[in-house]
């Protein structure tokens, strides 16, 4: 991990211990030792294992030695070990609290991505995220979105050009939106366009845009609207999926289809930590 990632895990670890861990360094001296083990509690995909769990507790205390028995993107099983951390006791617990909530959060977008790619399997379409994410914890989400076999759509805004409803309705029409962009933007980047009808998209086409987004468009509508592109266009998806119909959307034949419930509304997964001193 970079720099920027130890100082923030830093940030995070002085937002929870504060000024102290009051409860622990009352319990046990400076000098005790023990062993940390993470154990699952239920069936997950894994994320957070490689780096992001071993830079919260050597952040913590660069002493404590971290070995992962799961890598990031296998299954865990419920009972199973999955990560250990050994080194002084009071620093294994200040920092269980950090490591356990961004571990069992981004195996959860993982574990959650995964069950959108294997609901789409077969087919030649890739499930990709949005920018819906934790504010501060985009890169780690959109990691583990990675972890789950999933695509990663823009980190930022400055990533590409995506017109969306505003943009078009403070312009005038899609066409002038796109003029304007073809005349400021970088030659290098693609432009996308969010569209809600079948006009929209024939407007697209005739403007020459790269990238079509169908917006909340009914299945039928949206078959209708990857035979109006005919590949002249990469064709996405987004707007209302859900693990019931992300099979049939792909099924139309759109070659992405962007989910944000992968990083807006993944559960938690369960896991505990087991302190053996």
């Amino acid at each position: 991990m970079d720099t920027q990632a130890a100082r923030q895990i830093q940030q995070f670890l002085e937002e929870d211990i504060g000024l102290g861990d009051i409860t622990t360094d009352s319990v046990f001296g400076p000098m005790q030792e023990g062993t940390a083990v993470f154990v699952a509690k239920e069936e997950f995909v894994v994320a957070g294992l490689d780096a992001i769990a071993p830079l919260v507790f050597t952040t913590r205390n660069s002493r404590i030695a971290c070995t992962s028995m799961k890598k990031d993107g296998e299954t865990a099983h419920a009972g199973e070990r999955i990560f250990s951390a050994q080194g002084p006791v009071r620093d294994l617990l200040s920092a269980e609290r950090l490591a356990l909530n961004l571990v069992q959060r981004l195996s959860g977008i993982a574990t959650l991505t995964a069950a959108f790619v294997h609901a789409v399997e077969g087919l030649p379409v890739r499930i990709i995220d949005t920018r819906k994410t934790t504010p501060g914890l985009r890169a780690y989400e959109k990691y583990a979105v990675r972890a789950g076999g999933g695509h990663n759509h823009r980190f930022s805004l400055a990533d590409g050009i995506l017109l969306k409803d505003n943009h078009i309705a403070a312009t005038g029409s899609i066409t002038q939106a796109v003029r304007i962009l073809r005349d400021k933007a970088p030659h290098t980047l693609k432009i996308e366009v969010e569209t809600e009808n079948l006009a929209q998209v024939e407007e697209c086409l005739a403007c020459g845009v790269e990238i079509i987004m169908l917006d909340n468009m009914a299945p039928a509508l949206m078959r209708q609207a990857v035979g109006l592109i005919g590949g002249r266009a990469l064709v996405e998806a987004s707007g209302g999926v859900n693990l019931a119909n992300v099979r049939e959307i792909a099924e139309t034949g759109v070659d992405l289809i962007s989910v944000g419930a992968l990083t807006h509304s993944a559960r938690a997964m369960d896991i505990s930590m087991r302190l053996s001193v």
